[in-house]
């Protein structure tokens, strides 16, 4: 199959064609990876785990956001040609490898980070598992920051001060997290020019998460959550 690679850097770069052999249960990895050891050891990319679980190794597949891991090239096989790309959205340090910095800077600017409200010397207090708060925190945890639903929004794409997808859905598990102290500064920071009322509920971030989330609808949720406490405050 002939496989397109992007190779380059942040200043530019350019499409380079490998004829790579068919295999069964072939994935993109396994693609990115024959091209690095047989044809190019220059060739640059990011991985870990291999199996679904760092989402570290997430790249465009055919101009599609993907874990390259878990993506069977015969199910994106196009005309016996793929196009590999890094993830959109963010700058390329080389080739497939993206930089991420941007996407955990606005991970914690939103106050990612739990921030305990009571001491170890304080009594636990139970949380029961089925109150709407827990059910809504829950509903995120899963969240690996893989980056796939932020090269996935176009909101990002068209203003990269835009928090996020994967910044808002994290903000709306803590927001919903009882034992958070800093839940009201979290909606002060999503309620700004760049936080979630940016979001056009386009749904590219629910529709590409590989571990099936909705950040749409946690974002859905900031912005009535927003709502109500500038109501509560007065506007």
């Amino acid at each position: 199959m002939e496989v397109a690679v992007w190779r380059g850097d942040e200043t530019g770069g350019r499409y380079e064609t490998f004829d790579v052999p068919a295999q069964d249960n072939q994935t993109i990895l396994d693609v990115v990876t024959w091209i690095q050891q047989n044809s190019d050891a220059t060739l640059t990319y990011r991985f870990a785990c291999r199996v679904g679980m760092c989402g570290s190794c997430a790249m465009m597949v055919n101009g599609t956001p993907r874990w390259t891991c878990r993506t069977h090239v015969r199910k994106v096989l196009k005309g016996n040609r793929l196009q590999v790309a890094p993830l959109q959205n963010l700058p390329v340090i080389k080739d497939l490898a993206a930089d991420m910095d941007p996407f955990f800077d606005k991970w914690v600017r939103v106050g990612g980070r739990h921030e305990p409200g009571k001491t170890r010397h304080d009594q636990i207090e139970a949380i029961p598992p089925d109150t709407p708060d827990r059910e809504n925190a829950d509903a995120g945890i899963e969240c690996i920051n893989c980056s796939v639903c932020y090269a996935a929004c176009d909101t990002v794409r068209g203003n990269p001060d835009y928090l996020g997808p994967a910044a808002l859905q994290r903000a709306w598990t803590i927001v919903n997290d009882e034992k958070h102290a800093g839940r009201q500064q979290i909606l002060n920071t999503v309620a700004a020019s760049d936080g979630c009322f940016n979001c056009h509920s386009m749904g590219n971030c629910t529709v590409h998460c590989p571990n099936g989330l909705d950040p749409m609808n946690a974002i859905a949720g900031l912005k009535r959550a927003v709502t109500k406490n500038r109501f509560k405050r007065g506007g």
